[in-house]
């Protein structure tokens, strides 16, 4: 569905997915593009992410997106002149066994297509780049991705903002959408407690509150909130911002170096989501920290770095990123409403996938999208034949197996 350049195009969602949706769409051509938020840029999910930009992926589709994506943060500041604070440290993923170390070949094999530098380190080489791992002893292998990094999502989001300022896009905030007007069957336009405006496109990209927006339509996709913990720890030895960023998928923990502390965090074996049904447009999704789980992350990396469980905590972060069914993006038009799309169900991608996300969004738009753009699409829930029980267990169960279960060789 291609959308005209001097069509009104409103994006609904001040995170770094629906900042990305603003910066593409002003630098492809889109000339009245206008963003709303409900509450301040990035004062939601995105705020709360690590920020890990991690290119090494078991499938080439993700590797060229988080490529394209890490492309992007990397020449940033020189083609606009905002930088996204982006830190090319890095990274190193460590197989705990045989099945692990299989799938690290695969992302190798991947790597290799794609033109991705990586390399699997020897025992002496692993201290090297990774010195303060106490005890590598159960390392079966380790994969060394050298162009990896991490970046700071406020910093993202206000670079996104500002470079798309700069192309005549304008950013509303404290803008909660409440209503949609549909004439003729097809969006027109949008309500905010300021007033009504005309839009002829609609790009809801707003993380946990997108399924109460495509209410408004009329509309049910299965995005489901699950959330997301880490922490911050009391400053540490040797955990310098320029560490490489660190993924022990076995035990189920990613930790970086953060100005002299550690950040640790994981998924866990056993979610918490919500119904999105029961999300506000304007709502605040609140939570207080899981100490037990945040203490379980402490506990997988200290069989790595022993000393950790005695660092006191210093923060605790926790978000709401959107998960998906099958794991899969949604982005793209909706064929049975014209006028509405989405760049949403972004699966702990949001922050770090972001740029790819933007590069879909307006390859979506175009006449004749690639079909892996095309597998994106959220007409693949539309209509609803699917149940809310069933999307948002599927959905919680996607962060559940982000990183494989002990023992297991199976990852997303």
């Amino acid at each position: 569905m291609a959308i005209p350049r001097d069509a009104q195009v409103t994006v609904v969602g001040g995170g770094a997915v629906g900042a990305a949706a603003l910066y593409f769409l002003a630098t492809h051509g889109w000339s009245d593009v206008q963003l709303v938020e409900a509450g301040d840029l990035c004062s939601a999910t995105s705020s709360q992410a690590a920020g890990f930009v991690g290119q090494a992926r078991p499938t080439i589709d993700r590797a060229r997106l988080t490529m394209a994506s890490a492309e992007l943060y990397r020449t940033f500041e020189a083609n606009t002149g905002y930088s996204t604070d982006y830190k090319e440290s890095g990274a190193v993923r460590i197989a705990l066994s045989d099945g692990s170390h299989a799938e690290l070949e695969q992302i190798a094999q991947t790597a290799e297509v794609v033109g991705l530098p990586v390399e699997f380190l020897s025992p002496a080489r692993l201290r090297e780049v990774y010195p303060v791992l106490q005890d590598i002893s159960a390392v079966r292998s380790a994969l060394w991705s050298p162009t990896d990094g991490y970046l700071q999502p406020n910093s993202l989001v206000n670079a996104y903002v500002q470079a798309a300022r700069d192309r005549g896009a304008t950013v509303a905030t404290q803008s909660p959408v409440q209503d949609l007007v549909i004439k003729d069957g097809r969006i027109a336009g949008f309500s905010t407690p300021q007033g009504t405006y005309a839009t002829e496109l609609l790009v809801i990209a707003a993380g946990p509150w997108s399924v109460a927006l495509a209410r408004l339509a009329g509309l049910d996709l299965p995005i489901v909130p699950v959330l997301h913990e880490y922490f911050v720890s009391e400053p540490v030895a040797g955990w310098d911002s320029n560490l490489p960023c660190l993924r022990i998928p076995e035990v189920q923990v990613y930790a970086r170096g953060e100005g002299g502390r550690i950040l640790c965090g994981g998924f866990e074996q056993q979610g918490t989501s919500i119904d999105p049904r029961a999300v506000e447009v304007d709502s605040t999704l609140q939570s207080t920290p899981n100490w037990e789980v945040l203490g379980s992350f402490a506990h997988g990396l200290a069989k790595f770095v022993p000393d950790v469980e005695d660092v006191a905590v210093r923060s605790a972060f926790h978000g709401w990123p959107a998960f998906t069914p099958d794991g899969r993006f949604i982005v793209g038009p909706v064929s049975s409403l014209p006028g509405l799309a989405f760049a949403a169900g972004c699966n702990a991608h949001g922050v770090s996938g972001s740029a790819g996300l933007g590069m879909h969004l307006v390859e979506s738009l175009q006449p004749d999208p690639s079909q892996y753009v095309q597998s994106l699409s959220p007409d693949r829930f539309i209509p609803a034949t699917w149940n809310w029980d069933d999307a948002r267990r599927d959905s919680q169960a996607v962060y559940e197996n982000y990183y494989p279960m002990p023992g297991s060789a199976h990852s997303h």
